[in-house]
């Protein structure tokens, strides 16, 4: 998969079918468009090109601080580079380009740069300044600038729509199943590990700390959930925290993974975890020795549910 920052780097003989939209999360619906776009592209041997914004609209348009997404920048390319796509456009979102009227845009993006020859579109889609035109001006600029334009059904963008919504209402109720179940995958936090306070270690349970450098990420429910990650290439189990960490009097949330059988040292790399199950709130104990033997037992749980579902 190519993936472009800069239209202005895009070879001109690369003849296009499009989709457009910000695709947060890239689950089970937005798959569904990915094939149909994807099939469609490899039907009339063309590019299968998605065109995505960053940031996202509403943060630019609306300074939307409460706006949280289900995937970066990062993990939405990476996980796009596994269905097949081949070219991702990532166009820079600002003001000035949300200003481009729809004659602008279609004649300037999707057909000077992008070289599109057919465009996957929903039903409800809208577009240029002020969200003015509509999938009916599409289809008559299609007329004008020779592409095919098909449309996306209302029960299809639906389909999308709510998905995504219950996967951010799930994450936040901590219902990690259902959001699994509608993303095809598990729910993934990516951050550095840095230094904590090192309490894990002293109750012999070492934990990484990491560090989600993107503040509009969402961050699950706090609570204790199973986990894997891939490290030093090998896939490994383990439990992390996501809260405050009240029985030591912690004054800000953290996000602190233990993994079982492994010791090596991960300070200052990127980790990827992928969430798999939630075990618990998180709780105050009256004292470590009683978070100690709490965390024994949630051990023996995640090891449980990593023995049903993921050891053959």
């Amino acid at each position: 998969m190519i993936v472009v920052r800069d239209l202005s780097a895009l070879e001109k003989v690369n003849y296009a079918v499009v989709t457009i939209g910000t695709f947060d999360g890239v689950h089970i619906g937005h798959k569904k468009i990915i094939d149909r776009l994807i099939t469609s592209a490899k039907t009339n041997n063309l590019k299968s090109t998605i065109l995505t914004f960053f940031p996202h609209p509403r943060m630019v348009l609306q300074q939307d601080a409460d706006l949280k997404l289900l995937n970066t920048l990062e993990e939405k390319i990476n996980i796009l580079k596994q269905t097949g796509l081949d070219q991702l456009i990532i166009h820079p979102f600002t003001k000035e380009f949300s200003r481009l009227t729809a004659t602008e845009y279609v004649a300037d993006i999707l057909v000077k740069q992008l070289q599109a020859k057919k465009v996957i579109i929903g039903y409800d889609h809208r577009f240029g300044r002020n969200r003015t035109a509509t999938i009916e001006d599409l289809v008559e600029f299609g007329e004008t600038y020779n592409f095919e334009v098909e449309e996306i059904s209302a029960q299809e963008v639906d389909e999308v729509s709510v998905s995504s919504t219950k996967i951010r209402k799930a994450l936040s109720d901590g219902d990690i199943l259902t959001a699994n179940a509608y993303l095809g995958y598990p729910y993934m936090l990516t951050g550095v590990v840095s230094k904590g306070k090192g309490l894990g270690r002293q109750i012999e349970y070492p934990t990484a700390n990491i560090a989600i450098e993107e503040t509009y990420k969402l961050i699950p429910k706090d609570g204790v959930y199973v986990v894997k990650s891939k490290l030093d290439g090998k896939i490994v189990f383990g439990m992390m925290s996501i809260g405050f960490n009240p029985t030591v009097g912690g004054t800000h949330k953290t996000i602190e993974a233990n993994f079982f059988d492994f010791n090596q040292d991960l300070y200052g790399k990127k980790i990827q975890v992928d969430i798999l199950q939630r075990l618990r709130n998180e709780e105050k104990y009256p004292s470590v020795e009683v978070l100690k033997q709490q965390l024994a037992k949630d051990k023996i749980a995640s090891l449980d549910f990593i023995k049903n579902h993921y050891v053959e």
